[in-house]
């Protein structure tokens, strides 16, 4: 009966040994599958047998047998690579995938993704990686679900504030009486206004509610109080330190219906600004716009009747027939209380003096230092279509467009997974895994938050196989294997002897 027993202990330490063989094998095979996370055996002995021996009960084992093959879920080195949506998780979590149009979630640690052609944010195998959209405030809308680009494209949106922050030299002199009047979209030379006409000019690209893009230039000249005409002349005005402005688009791009002949076509709003004499900021303004009716008629064109809400005047242009689009100008001055006192129109300018309002200088304003006139600093809010032209991801999961109009956009959250017995998870291959009932549910998160580690973007996570541990591991499993055949062999010669007895 022993040595019957002896037969078993070494086949049983065989059996372990080469599944051990087995598993090592695993590991070094998949020593450079990205994600991977490599396993090991441990060994039990198999119950014992008892027998009877002169001081009593005795137990002798069995051999042995595989107690457990455990994930080792270390992490791995992260290789830097040129795609963006190559991801990698620095710390605890998973990403979640799902076959097309299945509910089924699998688990990876496999960072390879990329978007299809329809716009599935996917790995190798197509599975959809899951996420949360996100709003333009980055934060989470909705449930977790598949990451899709339905739209390749950002939409437009309207100007509505355009900032010029000029320096208008000092030593400048007049050129015109009014700008106004030497203003004529009809032209037949097709010369709206001569170069003479003014002292400085400055242009900024506005966008419509379509998404059009439009030139807005606004023009400047100096006061001249000599010159007959001058509708700003009110006998008190600094006309040393004073320049009429107009701001101006293309005759042909402004279609409100009072201007569609008139001469005035493409003038949105004029005024004055009027500078320090000792320090050359900005002090003052005035800013008229047109309230209906015939253009040419000064007592049609009135002190802004709205301000934005920081307290700039603001004028309205229409560039798409019927659609007004109001917008504010900033001169680096601001009124503070939004209203007007003196002149209810230019045609009142000559008895009730210019409008004039509570004006605060800005850190950043125009001014009039002796110096060539220049544009020290011009923007504007609003853009038009833009076109996705790369994808970013941040450590925390945030993926954001970038489109060609400038914008960065919040379009989605990579999700993260992880679970309370992670070792119970099931192994399906594919560099996958699916959740079990001795696991437990998934617990989703973002990434950085919960215990959930951070995402690496640029970056895939190498396995994390040590290939000189495991060929150590392969040499002792093999001496091992060995000694158990060794068993075998030598109680086979045992009972060839016990045969040859019978001879």
């Amino acid at each position: 009966m022993s040595i019957s027993s002896s037969l078993f202990s070494g086949i049983s330490g065989l059996s372990t040994h080469g599944n051990a063989m087995s598993v090592i094998g695993d590991n070094i095979a998949n020593v450079n599958t990205i994600g991977f996370k490599s396993s090991r055996t441990t060994f039990q002995d198999v119950l014992a047998q008892s027998v009877a021996t002169s001081a009593g009960t005795a137990q002798i084992g069995r051999g042995a047998a595989l107690s457990a093959i455990d994930t080792l879920f270390q992490q791995g080195s992260f290789e830097s690579t040129s795609n963006a949506t190559d991801l990698a998780i620095g710390g605890n979590g998973f990403f979640i995938v799902s076959p097309r149009g299945s509910e089924t979630e699998y688990y990876t640690r496999a960072g390879q993704f990329r978007f299809d052609a329809d716009g599935y944010f996917v790995n190798p195998e197509g599975y959809v990686v899951k996420g949360w959209a996100l709003d333009e405030n980055g934060n989470d809308v909705g449930t977790l679900q598949d990451i899709r680009l339905s739209a390749f494209t950002s939409p437009p949106e309207a100007t509505n504030t355009v900032t010029a922050i000029t320096n208008l030299d000092s030593q400048e002199t007049s050129h015109s009486a009014s700008l106004f009047g030497a203003w004529n979209a009809n032209d037949p030379t097709g010369t709206v206004i001569g170069d003479a006409n003014y002292g400085y000019q400055t242009s900024i690209r506005v966008y419509d509610a379509l998404g059009n893009s439009h030139d807005i230039t606004i023009i400047y000249d100096k006061l001249n109080s000599a010159a007959s005409g001058n509708e700003y002349d009110d006998g008190s005005v600094d006309i040393e330190n004073s320049w009429e402005y107009i701001v101006t688009c293309n005759p042909a791009d402004d279609l409100r219906p009072d201007f569609e002949t008139a001469d005035a076509r493409g003038i949105l709003m004029r005024g004055t600004l009027t500078y320090d004499a000792a320090s050359g900021s900005l002090r003052s303004m005035s800013a008229f716009v047109h309230a209906g009716g015939d253009p040419s008629d000064p007592a049609n064109w009135v002190p802004a009747t709205s301000f934005s809400p920081d307290g700039y005047p603001e004028f309205t242009a229409q560039f798409v027939s019927g659609v007004d689009q109001t917008m504010a100008v900033r001169f680096g001055a601001r009124s503070t209380d939004n209203t007007w006192t003196g002149a209810a129109s230019i045609a009142d300018i000559a008895t009730d003096g210019l409008p004039t309002s509570s004006w605060e200088p800005q850190a950043l304003t125009s001014t009039q230092y002796a110096s060539s006139s220049t544009t020290v600093y011009q923007t504007q809010d609003g853009y038009g279509t833009g076109f996705l032209e790369s994808i970013s991801v941040s450590t925390d999961g945030v993926m954001v467009g970038h489109y060609s109009n400038g914008q960065i956009l919040n379009l989605y959250r990579v999700g993260l997974a992880k679970f309370n017995n992670q070792q119970a998870l099931f192994k399906v291959g594919g560099n996958l895994w699916s959740a079990t009932r001795e696991s437990g549910d998934a617990i989703t998160g973002h990434p950085g938050e919960n215990g959930l580690g951070r995402i690496s973007p640029n970056s895939l996570e190498q396995s994390n196989v040590d290939i000189a541990a495991e060929f150590v591991k392969m040499i002792t499993t093999q001496r091992g294997f060995q000694a158990n055949s060794r068993i075998i062999t030598t109680v086979d010669d045992m009972l060839q002897e016990l045969i040859n007895l019978k001879r």
